[in-house]
């Protein structure tokens, strides 16, 4: 058993500014997205430069901040948004959505790829690889938040954390669950899987198939939102849901890539 010690989630504070915890993941994960893309643009072959890149990073914080909260408030935040009315801006106090954040972070890199003249699915794939780091920062943003706590357990590693009752319960630490399957084993299998020309569609299948594949399975040890609970079954969340369609796509997507082998656009051809 390990006690949660209840951290403080800002960070610093000078005068009526408060710098969050959970704003310096989503920092951290821009800036790590940005050098890594930074990496693999530098590298021989590359059709990619170092001014796409930061353009591409541009479009895709718009995308990600956008349409993570939009779809945060879509899929679980009606009750907040009753509670509040002006809580739909209030992204330091949490309330992210992956599904949003990748549909709105979608039609930026659509939009990127329009204005420079890319094929679309080329610009997904080089950004396969990029998010991972990202995610594990934001769901160590969650456990510093103290938010999204999995279901009661005995298990040794359980953490004890108190309830607003006063009372302590066992929980499983489901944030740092996906903090290392979405974040760290995510990251290492695709900064692997792309590290060498890939077919078109490949990076970005494989991309969709292990992150709905660790969420899923994680989803099995998360509480889902009080407010909407389980959809069925006593064990179907908001979270498998969405990441079903997912899991179908990136299975088709990465079975479309190697029946057809088409050379990805993210390389120059060989002379």
């Amino acid at each position: 058993m390990i006690t949660y010690p209840s951290f403080d989630p800002v960070a610093l504070a000078l005068g009526p500014i408060k710098l969050r915890w959970y704003g310096i993941m989503y920092v951290v994960g821009f800036l790590s997205a940005w050098g890594l893309a930074r990496r693999r643009a530098a590298r021989p072959g590359s059709t990619w430069t170092a001014l796409d890149v930061d353009d591409f990073i541009f479009f895709a914080v718009f995308g990600v901040i956008l349409g993570g909260r939009l779809g945060w408030l879509a899929f679980y935040g009606h009750e907040a948004l009753a509670r509040d009315p002006h809580y739909w801006y209030k992204i330091w106090e949490g309330g992210m959505s992956f599904h949003g954040g990748l549909i709105g972070v979608s039609v930026a890199l659509a939009l990127f790829a329009w204005r420079r003249g890319r094929v679309l699915v080329d610009v997904w794939d080089f950004a396969a690889p990029l998010p991972a780091i990202g995610f594990a920062a934001g769901r160590l943003g969650n456990f510093i938040n103290g938010e999204l706590w999995g279901k009661p357990t005995t298990v040794a590693w359980a953490f004890a954390v108190r309830q607003p009752d006063g009372s302590t319960l066992l929980l499983h630490a489901s944030q740092l669950y996906e903090a290392c399957l979405e974040g760290g084993v995510l990251f290492a299998l695709m900064w692997w899987f792309t590290s060498r020309p890939r077919p078109r569609w490949a990076p970005s299948g494989l991309f969709l198939i292990g992150y709905a594949t660790f969420r899923m399975l994680i989803e099995l040890v998360r509480v889902p939102d009080a407010d909407i609970g389980y959809l069925a079954g006593g064990w179907l969340t908001m979270g498998m849901l969405l990441s079903l369609p997912m899991l179908l796509a990136g299975i088709a997507m990465l079975g479309y890539a190697y029946a057809r082998r088409q050379p990805s656009g993210n390389y120059a051809a060989a002379a």
